[in-house]
């Protein structure tokens, strides 16, 4: 049974939504799927799943660090499970996760809804800014953060076919529609959204609809940039990277996230490694988070699309240095 992107991702889909609607549509073809909630499916979307497959819902109350040992059990046993939290509660089972989970080998998926600052008005003690570093850090963790509903949707796909564990970002705000129905995912691959040969900006969730902004705004001003959707952070596509640098010889990263141990961290192992360029980092500058709306958080922290413009200003004088 295929996805069809139309009826799980409507314009405007919050990326949490497009994967509750996902798990539901797919639960007849993932017997072994179950998914384990800590007392927060309505923020998760795991309530589309709890409504049509109430049997497949686990509930754990707020026990983010028994949940996450459960699952790996749970697997050991051929079940398929799926972890659920808001992401800066994943952080309280990053132990388990690291050991039920990873160094067991086992086949579970972790998804973590607000991530980020698109948490918005909850504020900084529930903004996870640091969560892709930690589970990138674990050793054979996958590590996915989608950019809009659709590509959600074909993740969740992706990571029920996948064998390994896997963290996956989803989001709490209303989205921008980025892809059509025809859009691929891929794990491990990054995509080529708009050509360009003066700089290349990488991004990954609520920050790949910024950098499609950014360009526009580049393009006006005779700037040709790149822009490239990388959801995938671990295993990173190393080879789309070096093309990009080889091409535009500079380059911009944008990520709703600390610039410690995140995307931008992860573009630079690979060109410190291979072709070394000039690289500017959008991402929230080590610091915790604040409340407001998502919008005016993005603005205040410096990730929004006019950040990506000057970032990308920045790089080209670099390269012409």
């Amino acid at each position: 049974m295929s996805i069809n992107p139309a009826l799980i991702a409507s314009g405007g889909d919050s990326l949490r939504e497009a994967f509750g609607k996902t798990l539901s549509s797919l639960a007849d073809e993932f017997p072994r799927l179950v998914v384990l909630d800590a007392d927060i499916a309505g923020g998760t979307g795991v309530h589309h799943l709890r409504k049509s497959h109430p049997e497949r819902v686990v509930q754990f109350g707020i026990a983010e660090q028994n949940m996450m040992a459960a699952a790996g059990g749970m697997a050991a046993v051929g079940l398929l499970p799926i972890v659920t939290t808001f992401a800066v509660f994943c952080l309280r089972g990053l132990e388990q996760a690291r050991l039920s989970l990873a160094y067991a080998r086992r086949n579970a998926k972790i998804v973590a809804s607000h991530p980020g600052l698109d948490v918005g008005p909850d504020g900084g003690s529930a903004q996870a800014l640091e969560d892709i570093a930690a589970f990138r850090a674990i050793p054979g963790m996958t590590v996915i953060s989608p950019a809009d509903a659709t590509e959600t949707a074909l993740a969740t796909r992706a990571i029920l076919e996948f064998e390994g564990p896997v963290y996956m970002r989803t989001g709490r705000s209303p989205a921008p529609r980025i892809f059509g129905d025809e859009h691929k995912f891929e794990i491990g691959k990054g995509q080529v959204l708009r050509d360009g040969r003066d700089v290349t900006i990488i991004a990954c969730g609520v920050e790949v609809s910024r950098a499609l902004t950014a360009w526009e705004t580049l393009k006006a001003e005779g700037i040709r940039a790149r822009v490239v959707n990388m959801p995938t952070i671990k295993p990173i596509d190393a080879g789309l990277i070096r093309k990009c640098a080889k091409e535009t010889g500079a380059i911009v990263t944008a990520e709703d996230h600390n610039i410690h141990g995140g995307l931008g961290s992860a573009v630079a192992e690979v060109l410190a490694a291979s072709v070394p360029c000039p690289v500017e980092f959008v991402g929230v500058r080590d610091t915790f988070g604040a409340s407001g709306e998502p919008e005016e958080l993005a603005e205040h922290f410096g990730i929004s699309a006019p950040f990506i413009v000057d970032a990308a200003r920045r790089a080209l004088k670099r390269k012409k240095k």
